[in-house]
């Protein structure tokens, strides 16, 4: 290749690629935001990365040929208070477009008041939908050693913030899996966090509130 037939290959080259690298960056910059909102149960606490239902969620995404983009803002341990007070910075930088809320489990572990738990549900589903975010709903039970009526009221809770905000509710995250028969072998051996093969169910509960709103 003559000097002036190298010299226009690359330059017409490098144009092309940096045409086709920045048409990249925009898309994904452009994709609509799924934004998790959880704790460890969407944070991949003590399983390998990418093996969650959150990553699980950006994988079928692709698969079904959906532009958006997953953002997993879930932080383990966290509260509905702590994913209450760090909302707002999230909903700024991210922009998304449905807000997946995943809270409320380590509320109930810590013996914390319901009424609190319901508050800041609300308080994030309706800053969500003022950012113009569509949200989902995740609830979460108790084992029975909590009481029936504490049990009852804490499953309940989810739904009835659901409904007053009318979003998506996904009733139970861990139905199919906390309910099996053969349960303990679904768990770590805290008997609190999903073993990595629980995680496709996971997703599979999430789904159904999920997709109509894609």
């Amino acid at each position: 290749m003559s000097g002036l037939r190298r010299r226009w290959w690359l330059a017409h080259f490098s144009v092309g690629a940096l045409a086709s690298w920045t048409s990249g960056v925009t898309a994904a910059a452009e994709a609509p935001v799924v934004l998790v909102v959880g704790d460890s149960l969407s944070a991949e606490y003590g399983i390998a990365a990418g093996s969650g239902w959150v990553a699980l969620l950006q994988a079928r995404l692709a698969q079904q040929k959906k532009p958006h983009r997953v953002v997993n803002a879930s932080i383990s341990g966290d509260t509905t208070a702590g994913g209450r007070s760090r909302l707002p910075a999230a909903l700024r930088t991210h922009k998304p477009a449905i807000v997946i809320l995943e809270l409320g489990g380590n509320d109930a572990l810590r013996g914390l008041p319901l009424s609190g738990t319901r508050d800041n549900l609300l308080a994030m589903a309706r800053a969500a939908q003022a950012a113009g975010a569509k949200v989902v709903i995740v609830g979460m039970q108790v084992p029975p050693n909590y009481g029936a009526s504490y049990g009852r009221e804490f499953e309940g809770l989810f739904g009835d913030v659901a409904k007053q905000v009318k979003a998506g509710l996904v009733p139970f995250l861990l139905k199919g899996v906390a309910d099996r028969a053969d349960a303990l072998e679904w768990f770590q051996p805290d008997r609190i966090h999903p073993l990595a093969k629980a995680h496709p169910t996971m997703l599979d509960n999430v789904w159904p509130a999920l997709r109509p709103l894609l």
